[in-house]
């Protein structure tokens, strides 16, 4: 995608306010069972040295897509709140925000990404599977999830 913008923002901005409805509305969509969604992230997680929240733009300014990252523990960050707009989908967008969140990533100096996705979202399983993501046990919030998908990438064989 020509011109394509990936940084860091905050999460509290009125740009990652709506990309964030839109992904809750669509997880929603998806997914209407009780429990079923871990919309779960808080803004100190995303902060600098802990993490990051990052939103896409298309020509610089319009807000396409977002993504964040925060640590976990000394070893291991998660990717949160993946999200493309979906006329934007298909475009590299997703790969570029999930790029940029892995490149955190290494600043935080862990060695491991995990992350959580759905069975009912095969581009999503696609993208991760395509960029080195391999299926893991369910953890965490997603241990007792039947709807939830668990993926892991270890940054020592990415180098």
């Amino acid at each position: 995608m020509r011109l394509l913008a990936v940084r860091r923002e905050s999460i509290e901005s009125r740009d990652a306010h709506v990309l964030i409805m839109a992904l809750n509305a669509e997880l929603a969509h998806r997914y209407p069972e009780p429990g079923a969604n871990h919309f779960h992230l808080d803004v100190e997680e995303v902060l600098p040295g802990r993490g990051a929240f990052v939103i896409a733009r298309a020509e610089q300014r319009l807000p396409i897509g977002c993504g964040a990252i925060r640590r976990m523990d000394p070893a291991t960050a998660e990717i949160k709140r993946m999200y493309v707009v979906p006329q934007r989908r298909s475009m590299g967008v997703g790969r570029a925000i999930l790029e940029k969140l892995e490149h955190v990533a290494l600043e935080l100096a862990v060695s491991r990404i995990v992350l959580e996705t759905g069975e009912r979202q095969p581009e999503a399983i696609a993208l991760y599977e395509h960029c080195g993501y391999v299926r893991i046990p369910l953890f965490g919030e997603y241990a007792d999830s039947p709807l939830s998908i668990c993926m892991e990438k270890s940054l020592a064989r990415a180098k």
